[in-house]
């Protein structure tokens, strides 16, 4: 075998041993339960919502932007889980994206659980504390009533699947 096949195999094994390690540090992070960290964003109304509000419920936290499809195409799903689970659950909506971009989405879609709006880098910082690293969107967190950040989800998430996570908690 020539030097050069030899360097490219063992750069490519390099390669592959470093994704393999960064995908198993990331499961191990999306697998160990946090605390949920106290936040505060504006709502539509720009008043000021905290965290612990929602204190002793489960809450389901959907990080997106009226600019991404993927995050689009599941809110339908949410809508319908936050008015089939009622008070046992709350959904609420981080929107990374303009006030005005989100109040037009609003108006022509009706989401029936709490948006807040942080436009600026703020909802990346808190989605990367629940493990988000990549910054990816939409992403989701769990968190149980104890408040602790017990499942994460980055990418589309379907009905069914969030179901499978919510209801034994319930």
């Amino acid at each position: 075998m020539k030097t050069t096949q030899i360097i490219f195999i063992i750069a490519l094994l390099a390669l592959a041993a470093g994704i393999g390690v960064r995908m198993f540090n990331q499961w191990q992070i999306e697998q160990q339960p946090m605390r949920l960290p106290t936040f505060s964003f504006p709502d539509l109304n720009g008043k000021q919502q905290i965290s612990t509000q929602w204190q002793g419920k489960i809450i389901v936290l959907n990080f997106w932007a009226t600019w991404c499809p993927a995050c689009l195409k599941e809110i339908p799903a949410f809508i319908a889980l936050q008015a089939e689970l009622g008070e046992k659950v709350q959904f609420i909506g981080i929107a990374l994206d303009d006030l005005e971009m989100v109040k037009a989405f609003q108006q022509k879609n009706t989401v029936n659980y709490p948006i807040l709006i942080s436009g600026d880098w703020a909802g990346f910082n808190l989605a990367k504390q629940l493990g988000n690293t990549v910054s990816a969107i939409p992403y989701t967190v769990l968190v149980n009533k104890d408040g602790q950040a017990i499942y994460r989800h980055a990418g589309e998430l379907s009905a069914s699947e969030l179901r499978m996570v919510i209801l034994p908690l319930l």
